[in-house]
């Protein structure tokens, strides 16, 4: 997938509007899935994309986040922690399945499917230029940011 355009996609998103692919052409894209809204890592995670938003809007590149979770649940997490950009919800695990992100995990010792905290940064043509799998949410921000402050484009 790496250096290959990503195929088109619609999701519900937050703001009671329809994420399209399509529509993010022109600027850098990040999208980030994290397993599940107002549980610990994905609070920091969201946070901290929250906290460089702005480097981001700087670099040219928009950011947006997908879980399973409902557009509801989205909508609360992203007004209890003032996130700037959307989340995205893909109950169906379309885009999931798409980007390779739904695995079995160990939860309290029961096997669980869920999704690996994961991010893919896309350049302005819509192409897949970077992927990160299994990361941990402290610090991962700004290792994405300093990968699209590469991607400036004049």
């Amino acid at each position: 997938m790496l250096d290959q355009p990503v195929t088109n996609f619609t999701l519900p998103a937050t703001d009671q509007v329809d994420f399209k692919l399509a529509s993010a052409r022109g600027k850098s894209l990040v999208i980030y899935f994290y397993p599940k809204d107002n549980t610990p890592g994905c609070i920091a995670e969201s946070q901290q994309f929250r906290d460089l938003y702005p480097d981001f809007q700087k670099a040219q590149c928009e950011v947006v986040g997908i879980s399973r979770d409902s557009i509801k649940s989205h909508e609360n997490f992203k007004a209890k922690f003032s996130l700037p950009f959307a989340l995205l919800s893909d109950s169906e695990e379309k885009i999931c399945t798409q980007f390779s992100v739904i695995k079995i995990k160990n939860m309290y010792g029961k096997q669980v499917r869920g999704i690996e905290r994961s991010t893919f940064v896309l350049d302005q043509y819509g192409v897949l230029r970077r992927e990160w799998r299994g990361v941990k949410a402290d610090g991962h921000a700004q290792e994405v940011l300093f990968f699209v402050q590469t991607l400036i484009y004049s």
